[in-house]
């Protein structure tokens, strides 16, 4: 399946460079409607207010980390199908376990490149 340019994606950093570079990068790859948000409380009301087609999300945010909104998004019927991208500095072992464990669609580990996201994003619409 061709992933759907037009969709609404959702960057979730509490770091505004990254959400900047995250930003610019899927611009790069033709998408538009980009919405961010500081922390995973802010995210999941915005997800709340609106149906976005993908939510890319740091790890390590505070109050509520990138792990914490992807357990509340899957334990939440009207979120829990939302595609979800987890972004982490640190490519620990256990917390990729962990992320899959709690529904993550796929994984990418900074830094990071167009092309990598690219792939990842195909990887998640692939099925």
């Amino acid at each position: 399946m061709a992933v759907d340019l037009s969709m609404p994606i959702l960057v979730v950093d509490d770091y505004n460079t990254m959400i900047r570079i995250i930003r610019n990068l899927l611009k790069q790859l033709g998408f538009d409607d980009i919405d961010d948000a500081s922390d995973g409380s802010a995210a999941l009301a915005k997800m709340k207010e609106k149906k976005y087609g993908l939510v890319i999300s740091d790890w390590n945010m505070e109050p509520m980390t990138g792990y914490e909104l992807l357990k509340e998004v899957r334990a939440d019927g009207f979120l829990a199908r939302t595609p979800f991208i987890m972004v982490t500095a640190e490519s620990k072992t256990e917390n990729v376990i962990a992320a899959k464990k709690a529904g993550v669609n796929n994984y990418i580990v900074k830094p990071f490149n167009a092309q990598t996201l690219k792939a990842k994003i195909d990887a998640v619409f692939a099925d």
